[in-house]
């Protein structure tokens, strides 16, 4: 039988309560049919620094490393607000994007036909939305180097962060949404501010290049990074996938993902490059919201996204593509009947729990 391991990081907040919903997904795979998940669990986050001090431990880190993917819940809150900065419940997920060199952050902003009437935007502007935003994630202005605060004297300091990019990171990221564009409707917009900052000067240079010599069956554009985010907001279903940097691709992918009506509802994918030998990459995939610490424990958490981002872990990882479509058919399925967590409640619907939500997905899944 096929072995196919996972590693889950729950985290806090919601993400337990979310993740549970998983476990359902996974166990019926795997006892109906036949699909050989393997699991293990660790800790990370707040909840990590209460175990060990530390936003995740090395051995959990090894065992998300050797794993076929990691499927991360969520981080944070208020209880760690003074915790040192190093060790924020935040730097476990960077710690696992940087180690893992998960360069490539997918972004799927889809409005499910049911909830259409949910967004903040007009019917007819979000209808039928589907697009990618492919986000680089392991470069720009969160990991460039200097970056630092400095005491000038006289009641004054300096806050500098470092943009940096380099041709190669540019060329694999594009690639990525190149490849990922041939599978959709074949057009990729690249966002930047080349106007005003030279990295994105490099950026749109790398990205026309990288188009010219391997991928000029697809049609490119360009747009100012600005631009684009007011361009989301007035004709979204203009674009299909947009591929940008990581201070860019962190802003565009929120907006484009409220656009929807709700954070609770979107999935992510964040992968790295295929192994020479094996052609896997290492994978993470996380739901787009936070912790919610604000419901955590309370069972009214929306558990979609995160059931969503497995499915976008069957399809990436495991080329279970027949599995993943199935899924996000239950979901859709589901908002269909009517059935809503309250965080997508609207007139005429019915509120249903956490638990509630991820039975009736499994059941839908399962026909």
């Amino acid at each position: 039988m096929t072995s196919r391991s996972l590693f889950l990081l729950p985290g806090d907040g919601i993400g337990p309560e979310a993740m549970d919903e998983v476990r359902k997904v996974i166990s019926f795979m795997n006892e109906k049919e036949a699909a050989g998940f393997s699991i293990d669990e660790g800790l990370v986050g707040g909840c990590a620094y209460d175990a060990h001090g530390q936003s995740i431990s090395d051995a959990d880190m090894e065992k998300a490393m050797a794993a076929d993917a990691v499927l991360f819940g969520a981080v944070g809150g208020p209880k760690w607000d003074d915790v040192p900065y190093e060790v924020r419940p935040e730097a476990g997920l960077l710690r696992c994007r940087k180690d893992m060199e998960l360069f490539a952050n997918l972004r799927p902003a889809i409005c499910y036909p049911a909830l259409a009437n949910s967004s903040s935007l007009k019917q007819d502007v979000i209808e039928g939305l589907d697009i990618l935003i492919v986000r680089e994630l392991t470069g720009g202005v969160y990991f460039g180097e200097p970056k630092e605060i400095i005491d000038l004297g006289n009641g004054q300091k300096r806050g500098i962060d470092t943009q940096v990019y380099d041709t190669y990171e540019i060329e694999r990221i594009s690639a990525v949404a190149f490849e990922l564009a041939r599978t959709r409707r074949n057009e990729v917009c690249s966002m930047e501010k080349r106007n005003v900052m030279k990295s994105g000067v490099l950026w749109n240079e790398v990205v026309t290049a990288t188009h010219k010599a391997r991928f000029s069956d697809v049609k490119l554009s360009h747009m100012l990074a600005d631009a684009g985010g007011m361009q989301l907001v007035r004709w979204p279903k203009q674009f299909d996938v947009i591929v940008t940097d990581n201070l860019f691709g962190d802003m565009l992918s929120d907006i484009a993902a409220m656009l929807t009506g709700s954070l609770g509802m979107l999935p992510s994918a964040s992968l790295g490059a295929p192994d020479a030998k094996t052609g896997k990459r290492k994978a993470l995939y996380e739901p787009v919201h936070g912790s919610a610490p604000d419901i955590a424990g309370q069972g009214i958490a929306n558990p979609i996204a995160m059931i969503a981002s497995f499915a976008m872990c069957l399809r990436y990882s495991f080329n279970m593509v027949a599995e993943a479509d199935r899924l996000e058919a239950a979901i859709a399925a589901v908002l269909d009947q009517g059935l809503r967590t309250g965080d997508i409640m609207s007139d005429g619907c019915k509120q249903i729990s956490t638990a509630e939500m991820g039975d009736a997905i499994l059941a839908a899944y399962a026909g």
